[in-house]
């Protein structure tokens, strides 16, 4: 006894005899040309890009935007007269960091650091001390 109609013994067959994936196979390459000329269109809306005279230059000078050369020197500490404590808006004007802009650069004594070596992580040093 048969229990399929004959619609569903020609569906089955036909999708047996691989119809049925070939069939697939042409609506999934469809969607993706489909999908490739829908981004070719949309990619001409957009505007060209500039040229390369149209970007923006960088400076003549060797360093990066926005990169600052200068020297540092601590700030003088203003002496008072022993009477009455300093304040902090008798220091240097508002905002400083402790420190101002020097035009020459600091001695080699004073750009090593004279301290204990406490070595890297995994070096196999002691760390702190001798």
């Amino acid at each position: 006894m048969n229990t399929l109609s004959a619609a569903e013994t020609l569906a089955a067959g036909v999708w047996q005899s691989g119809l049925g994936q070939v069939l697939g196979g042409f609506v999934i390459v469809a969607v993706l040309i489909g999908a490739v000329w829908l981004g070719f269109r949309i990619r001409d809306r957009e505007s060209d890009t500039p040229k390369p005279d149209e970007h923006p230059h960088r400076p003549e000078t060797d360093r990066l935007p926005g990169e600052m050369s200068e020297y540092r020197r601590p700030a003088e500490m203003p002496q008072n007269d022993g009477e009455h404590r300093l304040m902090p808006y008798e220091l240097k004007g508002p905002g400083t960091s402790g420190t101002e802009t020097s035009p020459d650069p600091p001695s080699e004594e004073k750009r090593k650091w004279g301290g204990i070596s406490s070595g890297g992580f995994g070096s196999g040093g002691t760390g702190h001390g001798d």
